[in-house]
């Protein structure tokens, strides 16, 4: 994926300000140097593999953070350009915690654990104890980073999991071969992400808006594995997201149902080829085809063809889909939206 991913929609909002041209007015320029200057100096902790920062490790810069339940006081840790080879454990005192990266492309954070290795008491670990980066705490954010588990084809081995409410991720890569992403619980906003894996790699039970997302498909698998509980409205909201594949000769389902009530739904996505014809599959459990809720409106490319869909999934209406907006499905009983909170400030700002 090109390493300006995370540049062009700064140039797109910030070209455009009146701030931007007063300064060219008056002769001032600004380079993508001094916007890192920039970065690191409003960053409340720098971790650098050179020594340049406070931490080597993430992991210590998140035991260093303090803790907080105080949205004003965001704290922020700026990850330098470097191969982090660590598991990292946000635990659920630190919240209000932002992870922000240079360039995802050049920032990643990567091990390679996986279900079939054995663990220090001689049994597998399963895959629940395989996360490269497992998030506890509530008010977790981050941008321009890589989440990856790097054991390939090994069985189930996930980049990330989250447990925490109220997450955000920005211009992120989670890179993976089973189980990538689980949204174990609460609610999640994924926007300008890229997301690879090979089977199940999004699954879980949380509630996960996915906004302009490019989700890269590795072998000829299953892309969800919901988990929705009954009472949950929403599962897995895709939107303005992108399905691509490699090799050009994969075939992949939209979904599985890994419990009864999965909610999964496709809004205005470009689904390429690979994407089959009929779009889901029941896991071999047809009585899941009476509960779970598959849904989609406005796919678009070869790989969307609604007249071909299984005939227990479902086109939504226009005014369906439209209501459908992050505030909406993430909302709760709080009222969340992921939009606003981004303009958190961190904790140095406030101090």
């Amino acid at each position: 994926m090109a390493s300006d991913r995370g540049i062009k929609p700064f140039l797109q909002f910030w070209g455009s300000s009146p701030l931007l041209r007063v300064l060219a007015v008056l002769g001032v320029t600004l380079s993508f140097a001094s916007l890192r200057v920039s970065a690191a100096a409003a960053a409340d902790a720098v971790v650098a593999q050179d020594g340049s920062g406070q931490f080597k490790t993430v992991q210590e810069a998140v035991n260093a953070a303090p803790q907080t339940v105080d949205p004003a006081r965001r704290w922020v840790i700026l990850i330098k350009p470097g191969t982090y080879r660590e598991v990292v454990y946000v635990q659920r005192e630190k919240r209000f915690l932002l992870l922000r990266g240079e360039d995802a492309a050049k920032t990643t954070i990567t091990y390679d654990l996986h279900a079939n290795r054995l663990g220090p008491d001689g049994l597998k670990l399963g895959t629940f104890r395989t996360p490269t980066v497992q998030i506890d705490a509530d008010d977790f954010s981050a941008e321009d980073l890589t989440f990856e588990n790097s054991a390939g084809d090994q069985g189930q081995a996930l980049a990330l999991r989250l447990d925490g409410d109220r997450a955000t991720f920005r211009r992120c890569r989670l890179l993976g071969w089973q189980d990538t992403l689980l949204g174990n619980r609460g609610r999640h906003y994924f926007a300008d992400c890229y997301i690879t894996g090979a089977t199940d790699f999004i699954f879980g039970g949380a509630t996960e808006y996915f906004e302009r997302c490019q989700i890269h498909c590795l072998k000829s698998s299953y892309i969800t594995a919901a988990s929705t509980p009954e009472n949950q409205p929403y599962g897995f909201v895709f939107a303005h997201c992108r399905i691509t594949g490699a090799p050009a000769d994969i075939r992949v389902y939209l979904g599985r149902p890994w419990r009864d009530f999965a909610s999964v739904v496709f809004l205005h996505t470009e689904m390429a080829e690979l994407v089959r014809p009929e779009g889901w599959h029941n896991w071999d459990k047809p009585a899941r085809e009476r509960t779970v809720r598959y849904t989609e409106f406005g796919s678009t490319g070869p790989g969307a063809k609604s007249a071909a869909r299984v005939p227990w999934s479902r086109q939504l209406t226009a005014a369906e889909a439209a209501a459908l907006t992050p505030a909406a499905v993430l909302g709760g009983v709080d009222n969340w939206n992921p939009l606003a909170a981004s303009a958190a400030p961190s904790a140095t700002a406030s101090k």
